[in-house]
C-alpha cells in the first residue's frame, strides 16, 4: 500500500515540476539577465540528471540486454564464454593514442610497436537485430608506423580446467572493417615452461567467422594446460576502422578414433 501511495505522490510531484518548468520556459523571454543565468544553471544541472537517466534506461531496455551471456554454443561444447568487454560496460569506454600493453578491459590487452601511436578504441553499443553481444569493440587506426597490431585475450580458469590435447578450442568472431584486412588468430597454450601455438587465418568472406584449434596437433601430450591466451593479429591496419561486434570462445572434446 505504501508503494502505491509513494508512486501516486511521485506522479503528482512530477506533474507539478513539469508545469513549473513549462511556466519558466515561457517566462525566460522576459527575465532579466541575472535571473536568466540562475535559471540556466538550474536547468543545466537538471538536464545532466535527466540525460543520465535516459542513457541508463535506453541501455537497459535495448536488446541485447547488458550482461547477456546468450551464446550459440557449438554441439557437444563443455565450456563457452563471452569476454567481459563484450558483455559489460567498461569503466573506461574509450581512449586515444593508446600505448602498447594497454589493458582495454578485463583479460584484454592491446599490443603494437608504433613509435607514435595514432590508435584509438571505444566500446560501442550493439543494437542490430542479429547481435547477441550487448557491446562491441571499435579500433580506429590512422597512420601506422609499426609492424604489428594485436589484441591478446586471456582464457579464464574455467576454460583451462582439464584442458588437454583431447580438446578442440573454437573462436567465433563477428568483425566489420572499412577496408579489406587480413586477420589471424593465434591460440597460445602453456604447459610448464613451454608454449604451443596454433595459427588460423579468418576467412573474411562474411561478418561472422569461425576458427578452430585442434590441440592434438600441439606438443601438449597427456599434460593439461596451465595457461592459454588468444591473439587477434591485424595485418596492415593503417587508415582503417575495425569493429569487433562479438567474440566468443568455446571448447569441446575431440572425437577419438
Amino acid at each position: 500500500m505504501d508503494r502505491v501511495r509513494d508512486k501516486a505522490l511521485g506522479r503528482f510531484l512530477d506533474r507539478g515540476a513539469l508545469k513549473r518548468w513549462s511556466d519558466l520556459a515561457r517566462a525566460a523571454e522576459q527575465m532579466d539577465l541575472s535571473e536568466l543565468r540562475a535559471l540556466h544553471a538550474r536547468a543545466a544541472g537538471l538536464r545532466q540528471r535527466v540525460d543520465r537517466a535516459l542513457r541508463v534506461a535506453e541501455d537497459r531496455l535495448a536488446l541485447p540486454r547488458v550482461g547477456s551471456s546468450a551464446i550459440q554454443k557449438p554441439l557437444h561444447s563443455d565450456w563457452a564464454w563471452r569476454p567481459p568487454a563484450w558483455r559489460h560496460r567498461m569503466p573506461e569506454p574509450g581512449a586515444a593514442g593508446i600505448e602498447t600493453r594497454a589493458e582495454l578491459g578485463e583479460a584484454l590487452t592491446l599490443f603494437h610497436d608504433c613509435r607514435i601511436s595514432e590508435l584509438s578504441f571505444r566500446q560501442v553499443r550493439n543494437r542490430r537485430a542479429e547481435d547477441l553481444a550487448p557491446f562491441g569493440l571499435r579500433l580506429d587506426v590512422f597512420r601506422f608506423d609499426g609492424s604489428f597490431l594485436s589484441l591478446a585475450l586471456d582464457l579464464p580458469p574455467e576454460g583451462l580446467r582439464d584442458l588437454s590435447r583431447h580438446h578442440i578450442l573454437r573462436a567465433d568472431v563477428t568483425v566489420e572493417t572499412e577496408t579489406p584486412l587480413e586477420v589471424f588468430l593465434r591460440m597460445n597454450v602453456r604447459h610448464g615452461p613451454n608454449v604451443e601455438q596454433v595459427v588460423r587465418e579468418l576467412p573474411m568472406d562474411a561478418p561472422a567467422m569461425t576458427a578452430e584449434f585442434d590441440l592434438d596437433y600441439t606438443g601438449l601430450g597427456e599434460r593439461t594446460a596451465t595457461g592459454a591466451w588468444l591473439d587477434l593479429i591485424f595485418e596492415g591496419p593503417e587508415m582503417n576502422q575495425i569493429t569487433l561486434r562479438d567474440l566468443t570462445l568455446s571448447r569441446r572434446p575431440r572425437a577419438e578414433f
